[in-house]
Protein backbone atom coordinates (compact mmCIF):
# COMPACT_ATOMS: atom_id res chain seq x y z
CA UNK A 1 0.00 0.00 0.00
CA UNK A 2 2.98 2.34 0.32
CA UNK A 3 3.42 2.71 -3.45
CA UNK A 4 0.77 5.46 -3.50
CA UNK A 5 1.86 7.10 -0.26
CA UNK A 6 1.99 10.89 -0.69
CA UNK A 7 5.28 12.69 -0.24
CA UNK A 8 5.87 14.95 2.75
CA UNK A 9 4.21 15.09 6.18
CA UNK A 10 0.94 13.17 6.42
CA UNK A 11 -2.18 14.32 8.21
CA UNK A 12 -3.56 12.00 10.90
CA UNK A 13 -7.24 11.19 11.14
CA UNK A 14 -9.83 9.71 13.50
CA UNK A 15 -11.06 6.15 13.91
CA UNK A 16 -14.69 5.10 13.61
CA UNK A 17 -14.55 4.56 17.37
CA UNK A 18 -13.58 8.19 17.99
CA UNK A 19 -16.29 9.44 15.62
CA UNK A 20 -18.91 7.22 17.26
CA UNK A 21 -17.87 8.50 20.68
CA UNK A 22 -18.17 12.13 19.64
CA UNK A 23 -21.53 11.53 17.99
CA UNK A 24 -22.83 9.69 21.08
CA UNK A 25 -21.72 12.45 23.44
CA UNK A 26 -23.28 15.19 21.33
CA UNK A 27 -26.50 13.20 20.99
CA UNK A 28 -26.67 12.58 24.72
CA UNK A 29 -26.21 16.25 25.55
CA UNK A 30 -28.73 17.20 22.86
CA UNK A 31 -31.27 14.79 24.31
CA UNK A 32 -30.81 16.01 27.86
CA UNK A 33 -30.29 19.76 27.29
CA UNK A 34 -32.02 20.41 23.97
CA UNK A 35 -28.81 21.55 22.29
CA UNK A 36 -26.06 19.46 20.68
CA UNK A 37 -22.62 21.00 21.24
CA UNK A 38 -20.95 21.79 17.91
CA UNK A 39 -18.08 21.14 17.85
CA UNK A 40 -18.11 18.43 20.49
CA UNK A 41 -14.96 17.56 22.44
CA UNK A 42 -14.11 14.06 23.65
CA UNK A 43 -11.28 12.50 25.63
CA UNK A 44 -9.31 9.76 23.87
CA UNK A 45 -7.67 6.84 25.75
CA UNK A 46 -4.29 8.59 25.63
CA UNK A 47 -5.70 11.82 27.08
CA UNK A 48 -5.93 13.90 23.89
CA UNK A 49 -9.04 16.07 23.52
CA UNK A 50 -10.03 16.44 19.86
CA UNK A 51 -13.18 18.31 18.80
CA UNK A 52 -15.53 17.15 16.03
CA UNK A 53 -17.94 19.16 13.89
CA UNK A 54 -21.45 17.78 13.56
CA UNK A 55 -22.85 16.85 10.15
CA UNK A 56 -26.29 15.76 11.36
CA UNK A 57 -28.40 16.66 14.38
CA UNK A 58 -31.93 15.45 14.96
CA UNK A 59 -34.14 15.39 18.01
CA UNK A 60 -36.29 12.27 18.10
CA UNK A 61 -38.91 11.01 20.47
CA UNK A 62 -37.15 10.08 23.69
CA UNK A 63 -33.66 10.84 22.44
CA UNK A 64 -31.41 12.44 19.84
CA UNK A 65 -29.41 11.46 16.75
CA UNK A 66 -26.06 12.97 15.71
CA UNK A 67 -23.84 12.21 12.73
CA UNK A 68 -20.14 12.93 12.21
CA UNK A 69 -18.26 12.49 8.93
CA UNK A 70 -15.19 10.36 9.43
CA UNK A 71 -11.93 12.03 8.47
CA UNK A 72 -9.16 9.46 8.11
CA UNK A 73 -6.54 12.11 7.34
CA UNK A 74 -4.18 11.04 4.57
CA UNK A 75 -4.75 7.32 5.19
CA UNK A 76 -6.38 5.37 2.32
CA UNK A 77 -9.12 4.13 4.66
CA UNK A 78 -12.27 2.69 3.04
CA UNK A 79 -14.39 4.40 5.70
CA UNK A 80 -13.00 7.89 4.99
CA UNK A 81 -15.94 10.19 4.40
CA UNK A 82 -18.49 7.80 5.92
CA UNK A 83 -21.21 9.27 8.13
CA UNK A 84 -21.03 7.75 11.61
CA UNK A 85 -24.35 8.22 13.43
CA UNK A 86 -25.15 7.72 17.11
CA UNK A 87 -28.73 7.51 18.30
CA UNK A 88 -29.08 7.90 22.06
CA UNK A 89 -32.12 7.05 24.18
CA UNK A 90 -32.88 6.12 27.77
CA UNK A 91 -31.67 2.64 28.71
CA UNK A 92 -33.22 0.11 31.02
CA UNK A 93 -32.83 0.97 34.73
CA UNK A 94 -29.52 -0.38 36.01
CA UNK A 95 -28.23 -1.25 32.53
CA UNK A 96 -25.51 1.39 32.28
CA UNK A 97 -24.42 2.12 28.72
CA UNK A 98 -25.66 -0.52 26.25
CA UNK A 99 -24.96 -0.86 22.55
CA UNK A 100 -26.92 -1.69 19.41
CA UNK A 101 -25.91 -2.14 15.78
CA UNK A 102 -27.86 0.11 13.46
CA UNK A 103 -27.81 0.30 9.67
CA UNK A 104 -24.38 -0.49 8.23
CA UNK A 105 -22.81 -1.76 11.47
CA UNK A 106 -22.13 -5.48 11.57
CA UNK A 107 -23.01 -8.21 14.01
CA UNK A 108 -20.54 -10.84 15.22
CA UNK A 109 -21.54 -14.36 14.15
CA UNK A 110 -18.37 -16.40 14.83
CA UNK A 111 -16.38 -17.14 17.94
CA UNK A 112 -12.76 -16.02 18.23
CA UNK A 113 -13.26 -12.26 18.05
CA UNK A 114 -13.02 -9.91 21.06
CA UNK A 115 -16.84 -9.95 21.22
CA UNK A 116 -19.10 -13.01 21.45
CA UNK A 117 -21.48 -14.03 18.65
CA UNK A 118 -24.65 -11.98 18.59
CA UNK A 119 -23.00 -8.76 19.74
CA UNK A 120 -22.86 -5.60 17.61
CA UNK A 121 -19.40 -5.17 16.06
CA UNK A 122 -18.46 -2.25 18.28
CA UNK A 123 -15.06 -3.27 19.60
CA UNK A 124 -14.15 -3.22 23.32
CA UNK A 125 -11.95 -0.09 23.28
CA UNK A 126 -14.51 2.06 21.40
CA UNK A 127 -17.20 0.77 23.79
CA UNK A 128 -15.13 1.86 26.77
CA UNK A 129 -14.36 5.19 25.14
CA UNK A 130 -18.08 5.81 24.58
CA UNK A 131 -18.91 4.75 28.15
CA UNK A 132 -16.24 6.98 29.67
CA UNK A 133 -17.27 10.06 27.72
CA UNK A 134 -21.00 9.53 28.27
CA UNK A 135 -20.61 8.93 31.98
CA UNK A 136 -18.51 12.08 32.31
CA UNK A 137 -21.14 14.05 30.36
CA UNK A 138 -23.92 12.61 32.52
CA UNK A 139 -22.16 13.60 35.74
CA UNK A 140 -21.65 17.13 34.39
CA UNK A 141 -25.39 17.72 33.97
CA UNK A 142 -26.64 15.30 36.61
CA UNK A 143 -28.21 13.23 33.82
CA UNK A 144 -29.19 9.56 33.70
CA UNK A 145 -26.40 6.98 33.47
CA UNK A 146 -28.51 4.23 31.87
CA UNK A 147 -28.10 4.97 28.17
CA UNK A 148 -28.95 3.03 25.01
CA UNK A 149 -26.53 3.79 22.15
CA UNK A 150 -27.17 2.69 18.58
CA UNK A 151 -24.36 3.23 16.07
CA UNK A 152 -25.09 3.24 12.35
CA UNK A 153 -23.15 3.99 9.16
CA UNK A 154 -25.37 4.48 6.10
CA UNK A 155 -23.94 2.42 3.24
CA UNK A 156 -21.73 0.52 5.66
CA UNK A 157 -22.86 -2.90 4.48
CA UNK A 158 -21.57 -2.18 0.98
CA UNK A 159 -18.31 -0.68 2.30
CA UNK A 160 -17.79 -3.76 4.49
CA UNK A 161 -17.49 -5.92 1.37
CA UNK A 162 -14.12 -4.20 0.82
CA UNK A 163 -12.94 -5.35 4.26
CA UNK A 164 -12.29 -8.72 5.91
CA UNK A 165 -15.50 -8.53 7.94
CA UNK A 166 -17.46 -11.12 5.90
CA UNK A 167 -14.57 -13.60 6.21
CA UNK A 168 -14.34 -13.03 9.95
CA UNK A 169 -18.06 -13.64 10.34
CA UNK A 170 -19.01 -10.01 10.96
CA UNK A 171 -22.17 -9.68 8.90
CA UNK A 172 -24.36 -6.76 7.94
CA UNK A 173 -21.80 -3.99 7.95
CA UNK A 174 -18.65 -2.44 9.31
CA UNK A 175 -16.92 -2.72 12.66
CA UNK A 176 -16.45 0.24 14.99
CA UNK A 177 -12.71 0.11 15.57
CA UNK A 178 -9.74 1.85 17.08
CA UNK A 179 -7.52 1.42 20.13
CA UNK A 180 -6.23 5.00 20.36
CA UNK A 181 -8.91 6.94 18.48
CA UNK A 182 -6.25 8.18 16.04
CA UNK A 183 -5.62 6.94 12.49
CA UNK A 184 -1.90 7.00 11.66
CA UNK A 185 -1.61 7.27 7.85
CA UNK A 186 -0.24 4.18 6.12
CA UNK A 187 0.17 2.37 9.43
CA UNK A 188 0.44 -1.41 9.26
CA UNK A 189 -1.36 -1.88 12.57
CA UNK A 190 -4.85 -2.37 11.12
CA UNK A 191 -3.64 -5.05 8.70
CA UNK A 192 -1.66 -6.86 11.38
CA UNK A 193 -4.71 -6.70 13.66
CA UNK A 194 -6.87 -8.31 10.95
CA UNK A 195 -4.31 -11.11 10.56
CA UNK A 196 -4.48 -11.82 14.28
CA UNK A 197 -8.28 -11.82 14.31
CA UNK A 198 -8.37 -14.14 11.29
CA UNK A 199 -6.19 -16.65 13.14
CA UNK A 200 -8.32 -16.31 16.28
CA UNK A 201 -11.50 -17.02 14.30
CA UNK A 202 -9.94 -20.05 12.60
CA UNK A 203 -8.81 -21.48 15.94
CA UNK A 204 -12.15 -20.84 17.61
CA UNK A 205 -13.85 -22.58 14.69
CA UNK A 206 -11.73 -25.70 15.25
CA UNK A 207 -9.89 -25.49 11.92
CA UNK A 208 -6.71 -27.54 11.68
CA UNK A 209 -5.37 -25.85 8.55
CA UNK A 210 -4.96 -22.18 7.65
CA UNK A 211 -3.34 -20.60 4.61
CA UNK A 212 -1.67 -17.21 4.51
CA UNK A 213 -1.40 -15.71 1.04
CA UNK A 214 0.55 -12.77 -0.32
CA UNK A 215 -2.17 -11.73 -2.76
CA UNK A 216 -5.51 -12.56 -4.34
CA UNK A 217 -4.14 -14.88 -7.06
CA UNK A 218 -2.25 -17.11 -4.65
CA UNK A 219 -5.16 -17.00 -2.18
CA UNK A 220 -7.66 -18.24 -4.77
CA UNK A 221 -5.22 -20.89 -5.92
CA UNK A 222 -4.49 -22.30 -2.46
CA UNK A 223 -8.17 -22.26 -1.55
CA UNK A 224 -8.95 -24.29 -4.67
CA UNK A 225 -6.01 -26.64 -3.98
CA UNK A 226 -7.42 -27.66 -0.59
CA UNK A 227 -11.08 -26.60 -0.85
CA UNK A 228 -10.55 -24.41 2.19
CA UNK A 229 -13.41 -22.43 3.74
CA UNK A 230 -13.10 -18.65 3.61
CA UNK A 231 -12.29 -18.34 7.31
CA UNK A 232 -9.24 -20.59 6.84
CA UNK A 233 -7.70 -17.93 4.57
CA UNK A 234 -5.43 -15.37 6.25
CA UNK A 235 -4.84 -12.18 4.27
CA UNK A 236 -1.13 -12.18 5.08
CA UNK A 237 -0.06 -9.75 2.35
CA UNK A 238 3.55 -8.75 2.92
CA UNK A 239 3.40 -9.45 6.66
CA UNK A 240 4.71 -13.01 6.74
CA UNK A 241 6.58 -12.33 9.96
CA UNK A 242 3.55 -10.89 11.72
CA UNK A 243 1.44 -13.90 10.81
CA UNK A 244 4.06 -16.51 11.66
CA UNK A 245 5.01 -15.00 15.01
CA UNK A 246 1.36 -14.87 16.06
CA UNK A 247 0.87 -18.48 14.94
CA UNK A 248 3.86 -19.52 17.02
CA UNK A 249 2.04 -18.20 20.11
CA UNK A 250 -1.40 -19.33 18.89
CA UNK A 251 -0.74 -22.45 16.82
CA UNK A 252 -2.87 -24.18 14.22
CA UNK A 253 -1.79 -27.76 13.33
CA UNK A 254 -1.15 -27.07 9.63
CA UNK A 255 -0.07 -23.82 7.98
CA UNK A 256 0.38 -23.15 4.27
CA UNK A 257 2.17 -20.08 3.00
CA UNK A 258 1.09 -19.30 -0.55
CA UNK A 259 2.63 -16.66 -2.73
CA UNK A 260 3.94 -15.56 -6.07
CA UNK A 261 7.46 -16.37 -7.12
CA UNK A 262 8.97 -12.94 -6.35
CA UNK A 263 7.48 -12.76 -2.86
CA UNK A 264 8.57 -16.31 -2.06
CA UNK A 265 12.04 -15.47 -3.32
CA UNK A 266 12.20 -12.64 -0.78
CA UNK A 267 11.05 -15.03 1.93
CA UNK A 268 13.74 -17.45 0.78
CA UNK A 269 16.33 -14.68 1.06
CA UNK A 270 15.42 -14.39 4.73
CA UNK A 271 12.98 -11.47 4.66
CA UNK A 272 9.84 -11.69 6.80
CA UNK A 273 8.49 -8.35 5.56
CA UNK A 274 7.93 -8.95 1.87
CA UNK A 275 7.26 -5.34 0.90
CA UNK A 276 9.62 -3.52 -1.45
CA UNK A 277 10.53 -1.09 1.34
CA UNK A 278 12.31 -3.93 3.17
CA UNK A 279 14.32 -5.10 0.20
CA UNK A 280 14.15 -6.09 -3.44
CA UNK A 281 14.59 -9.50 -5.00
CA UNK A 282 18.30 -10.28 -4.97
CA UNK A 283 19.00 -11.53 -8.49
CA UNK A 284 22.50 -12.63 -7.52
CA UNK A 285 20.97 -14.82 -4.79
CA UNK A 286 18.41 -16.12 -7.26
CA UNK A 287 21.10 -16.98 -9.80
CA UNK A 288 22.78 -19.15 -7.12
CA UNK A 289 19.48 -20.98 -6.64
CA UNK A 290 19.31 -21.47 -10.41
CA UNK A 291 22.66 -23.25 -10.20
CA UNK A 292 21.27 -25.47 -7.44
CA UNK A 293 18.33 -26.28 -9.71
CA UNK A 294 20.78 -27.62 -12.31
CA UNK A 295 21.44 -24.66 -14.59
CA UNK A 296 24.68 -24.17 -16.47
CA UNK A 297 26.94 -21.43 -15.04
CA UNK A 298 26.44 -19.31 -18.16
CA UNK A 299 22.67 -19.36 -17.62
CA UNK A 300 23.08 -18.43 -13.96
CA UNK A 301 25.23 -15.50 -15.01
CA UNK A 302 22.53 -14.44 -17.47
CA UNK A 303 20.00 -14.49 -14.62
CA UNK A 304 22.06 -11.92 -12.71
CA UNK A 305 21.21 -9.38 -15.40
CA UNK A 306 17.51 -10.20 -15.61
CA UNK A 307 14.95 -7.45 -15.14
CA UNK A 308 12.69 -9.37 -12.77
CA UNK A 309 12.41 -12.57 -10.77
CA UNK A 310 9.64 -13.66 -13.13
CA UNK A 311 12.03 -13.49 -16.05
CA UNK A 312 14.37 -15.87 -14.23
CA UNK A 313 11.49 -18.22 -13.46
CA UNK A 314 10.43 -18.29 -17.11
CA UNK A 315 13.99 -19.19 -18.16
CA UNK A 316 14.02 -22.05 -15.63
CA UNK A 317 10.56 -23.29 -16.66
CA UNK A 318 11.60 -23.31 -20.30
CA UNK A 319 14.48 -25.63 -19.44
CA UNK A 320 12.47 -27.80 -17.07
CA UNK A 321 14.53 -26.72 -14.04
CA UNK A 322 12.79 -26.86 -10.62
CA UNK A 323 13.82 -23.37 -9.56
CA UNK A 324 10.56 -22.63 -7.74
CA UNK A 325 10.97 -25.82 -5.68
CA UNK A 326 14.46 -24.72 -4.65
CA UNK A 327 13.19 -21.26 -3.71
CA UNK A 328 10.37 -22.89 -1.74
CA UNK A 329 12.94 -24.88 0.27
CA UNK A 330 14.69 -21.68 1.32
CA UNK A 331 11.35 -19.98 2.05
CA UNK A 332 10.42 -22.94 4.27
CA UNK A 333 13.64 -22.51 6.22
CA UNK A 334 12.98 -18.80 6.84
CA UNK A 335 9.38 -19.41 7.87
CA UNK A 336 10.27 -22.37 10.08
CA UNK A 337 12.68 -20.22 12.08
CA UNK A 338 9.81 -17.85 12.89
CA UNK A 339 7.70 -20.87 13.98
CA UNK A 340 10.44 -22.61 15.96
CA UNK A 341 9.37 -24.90 18.80
CA UNK A 342 5.74 -24.80 17.71
CA UNK A 343 5.26 -28.34 16.25
CA UNK A 344 3.27 -26.77 13.40
CA UNK A 345 3.33 -28.64 10.09
CA UNK A 346 4.44 -25.99 7.57
CA UNK A 347 4.00 -25.99 3.81
CA UNK A 348 5.20 -23.54 1.15
CA UNK A 349 3.37 -23.22 -2.17
CA UNK A 350 4.58 -21.02 -5.04
CA UNK A 351 2.18 -19.94 -7.77
CA UNK A 352 2.71 -18.14 -11.06
CA UNK A 353 0.65 -15.16 -12.19
CA UNK A 354 -2.03 -17.43 -13.59
CA UNK A 355 -2.43 -19.28 -10.29
CA UNK A 356 -0.61 -22.42 -11.43
CA UNK A 357 1.38 -24.27 -8.79
CA UNK A 358 5.06 -24.06 -9.82
CA UNK A 359 6.90 -24.85 -6.59
CA UNK A 360 6.21 -26.56 -3.30
CA UNK A 361 7.59 -27.90 -0.06
CA UNK A 362 4.95 -30.24 1.41
CA UNK A 363 3.87 -30.21 5.05
CA UNK A 364 6.74 -30.90 7.38
CA UNK A 365 6.78 -30.40 11.18
CA UNK A 366 8.77 -27.45 12.45
CA UNK A 367 11.26 -28.51 15.08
Amino acid sequence: MDESKPAGPLRRGWTTGACATAAAKAAYLGWRTGECPDPVEIVLPGGARPAFSLALTEMIEGGARVGIVKDAGDDPDVTHGALVIATVRAGQPGSGVTFRAGEGVGTVTRAGLPLPPGEPAINPVPRQMIRDNLEKAARGIDGPMDIDVEISIPGGEAIAQKTLNPRLGILGGLSILGTTGVVVPYSCSAWIHSIYRGIDVARAGGLDHVAGATGSTSEKAVQALYNLPDHALIDMGDFAGGMLKYLRRNPVPKVTIAGGFAKMTKLGQGLLDLHSRSGAVDLAWLSERLLEAGAEPSLAEQARGANTALEVLEIAKGLGLPLADVVAQYAWQTASRALRNSDIALEITVFDRDGRLVGRVPFHPVA
